[in-house]
């Protein structure tokens, strides 16, 4: 008999940092006027999905910040939209930096959550509307909204990308405890995210993830 394959390994700051550097690597190949383009399928352009990525990472770092995280609701900084139907956001960046200023509040906020989730204690809980996580789990977070933005940002800008499935197969386990376990990671990681397809599962039209620790999932049956 074939034993079980063991879990992946946790997510951690390390893989934080990997999935922004690897993103930002393939984002910097982007042409200087590509970025007023719509990023895949999504209704932003590419310039507002990485202000609403760098967004994500650095809400993430936020809620673990205070001394008593709050478990009720967000930290509560400003979220505006800069147009009707654009993202809401606490974080933007200068346009006259240009794409360069760009990327680099992106590796800005990537590096804030990175450095909350090395020193955050691993029994601290905060709030996401997907489920009361830790840091692990806002590590895992962060990572997905990198590799799945990035590649709508992929196909809007017309760039590859192709992110490493052991990072996938990560987020994969600590989130997406419906992820089918047949399909490679990378594209399990886009149907579970609703971005396409796999042999006999559509594309989902709505989505989560579960933000909870797994004890505490695999606790409740």
């Amino acid at each position: 008999m074939t034993p079980p394959s063991a879990a992946p390994s946790p997510v951690t700051a390390d893989d934080v940092r990997r999935a922004v550097r690897l993103a930002v690597e393939v984002l910097r190949r982007a042409p200087a006027g590509a970025w007023d383009g719509r990023a895949g399928s999504l209704e932003w352009d590419c310039w507002e999905t990485v202000e609403h990525l760098s967004d994500d990472l650095f809400a993430y770092a936020a809620q673990l910040g205070p001394e008593q995280p709050p478990l009720t609701g967000e930290v509560p900084f400003v979220w505006e939209r800069r147009r009707p139907g654009g993202p809401a956001n606490a974080v933007h960046a200068d346009r006259t930096a240009g794409p360069a200023g760009l990327l680099q509040v992106l590796e800005a906020s990537g590096a804030l959550l990175t450095a909350m989730v090395r020193t955050t204690p691993p029994e601290v809980r905060a709030y996401h509307t997907f489920g009361i996580s830790d840091p692990e789990g806002f590590a895992a977070m962060g990572v997905v909204e990198t590799l799945v933005h990035t590649h709508d940002l992929a196909e809007g800008l017309g760039l590859p990308w192709d992110p490493p499935a052991d990072l996938c197969a990560r987020v994969l386990h600590r989130l997406f405890p419906d992820a089918p376990a047949d399909s490679p990671p990378w594209p399990a990681l886009l149907w579970a995210t609703g971005r396409a397809a796999l042999p006999g599962r559509p594309r989902r039209t709505a989505w989560r993830w579960h933000g909870e620790p797994r004890d505490a999932r695999d606790s409740r049956g």
